[in-house]
């Protein structure tokens, strides 16, 4: 897990290079926590990660005051989270997760993605068998920290996998349902949160050479270019 968490987090920061880029989608993720929960982050879990997620990228905080306000007015756009899932080439599963608010444009250019590079697009729902949906949290590596102990600590939330990285954070994985109470958990412990998501790991992995690889990473690539598009999973070994 930690190789490919480290092969992920690259491919994120390549997504997310352009500043710019990284603010506009987390504004939109900020638009539908706001529109779902409200606009108090004490009453919004959701609304809490992601103002902590801003932070962890420098988003100025007046940037994400504004995304708060603007959620709240009638004249925003309503954005909402679609998921595509389909074939690449050589049979490489890929899962791609949208935050929009043209559902129409946004399947027109995922499919156009898949087809111009020899992939299908498939129906919602039909490659979930071959993903595991995590939550993720990372944390400031506390001083005097027993990592054992807090393995065994937090069992009991939901979290079935930590580690620590070379940047003194600890990661946790989690099932999908216990985001909420690992977060609670570490707010009540005053743990610090760098950021906190959901993932998507891949069950079965498909191993390629590295001429199909170059093959299947332009269309990955061309699909991490769509600003609509917020993460991009595959299923290629690595």
């Amino acid at each position: 897990m930690g190789r490919a968490f480290e092969y992920r987090k690259a491919r994120k920061l390549k997504r997310w290079g352009n500043m710019a880029r990284t603010f506009t989608r987390i504004g939109k993720e900020i638009d539908i926590a706001v529109k779902a929960g409200g606009p108090d982050p004490a009453n919004n879990t959701r609304l809490r990660i992601l103002i902590q997620n801003a932070k962890a990228e420098n988003m100025p905080k007046e940037n994400v005051e504004r995304a708060i306000k603007r959620a709240v007015s009638k004249d925003t756009s309503d954005y909402k989270e679609i998921v595509y899932e389909g074939y690449g080439p050589f049979g490489i599963a890929i899962v791609v997760e949208t935050a929009t608010d043209n559902n129409t444009r946004t399947v027109a250019n995922v499919r156009h993605c898949f087809n111009k590079y020899g992939g299908s697009l498939g129906t919602t729902g039909s490659l979930d068998f071959l993903f595991d949906r995590k939550c993720v949290f990372k944390i400031t590596r506390p001083e005097n920290f027993d990592l054992e102990e807090f393995e065994l600590e937090m069992i009991d939330y939901g979290a079935d996998e930590i580690f620590e990285d070379e940047e003194n954070h600890v990661i946790i994985y989690g099932s999908f349902e216990a985001f909420g109470a690992i977060q609670k958990y570490l707010e009540d412990n005053h743990y610090e949160m760098v950021s906190g998501e959901f993932e998507r790991i891949p069950l079965d992995t498909k191993e390629l050479t590295e001429e199909q690889r170059e093959t299947v990473d332009k269309l990955l690539e061309k699909l991490e270019e769509d600003d609509d598009v917020t993460n991009v999973y595959h299923n290629i070994k690595e």
